[in-house]
């Protein structure tokens, strides 16, 4: 797969818990397509990955997420990892990212636990997602439609209910040259 991003931002959004194998599989994914990505996160500093069933290593953040804007971001990772989603679910500003990026119509993926904070958007009401089990209810609840496949792509979307991270960085990796493409036809 050679897809290259040279000069697309993209943000990865996380808080204290995330999946670390999640966020080290796609970071290195990015740095290999030349892409600038930046971890956009609610705390100052660092952000702890978690790995399995204890803390893992400390990643900087880049961003403060009660600074960062939407605009500012070509595409937007969301990893999953229960402890920093229940964070992120509830900061008011990660509803304002995520509704920034589906009513532009920018690539979002998703994977595991990560997957729920799309239903802080209404825009997501008659999208195909999946996602875990654990977060049909309130997908379903903000009007989207569960897949029974382990990943799904709607549009700029693409979801990932988490059993195969390789895949899912795979496929993102083609949703996110896939978007880089209409960019390069019209220059």
């Amino acid at each position: 797969m050679n897809v290259m991003l040279a000069g697309k931002s993209i943000a990865i959004l996380a808080a204290n818990g995330f999946d670390e194998n999640q966020m080290t599989e796609i970071q290195r994914a990015l740095t290999t397509a030349k892409a600038k990505f930046k971890t956009v996160a609610p705390e100052n500093g660092v952000v702890n990955g978690w790995q399995k069933d204890h803390w893992g290593h400390y990643f900087p953040v880049d961003a403060p997420l009660g600074e960062a804007l939407g605009s500012d971001y070509d595409m937007l990772v969301i990893p999953g990892g229960e402890r920093g989603i229940a964070k992120l679910k509830t900061n008011l500003h990660t509803r304002r990212i995520i509704n920034h990026f589906l009513e532009a119509g920018k690539p979002i993926a998703a994977i595991g636990a990560g997957v729920a904070l799309l239903a802080l958007s209404p825009r997501i009401a008659g999208m195909m997602i999946a996602a875990p089990v654990e977060a049909h209810e309130e997908l379903k609840a903000a009007g989207a439609v569960i897949s029974e496949d382990v990943q799904e792509t709607h549009d700029m979307l693409l979801t990932s209910n988490g059993e195969d991270n390789a895949v899912w960085v795979a496929d993102a990796m083609i949703l996110f040259g896939t978007a880089e493409q209409p960019a390069l036809q019209a220059a």
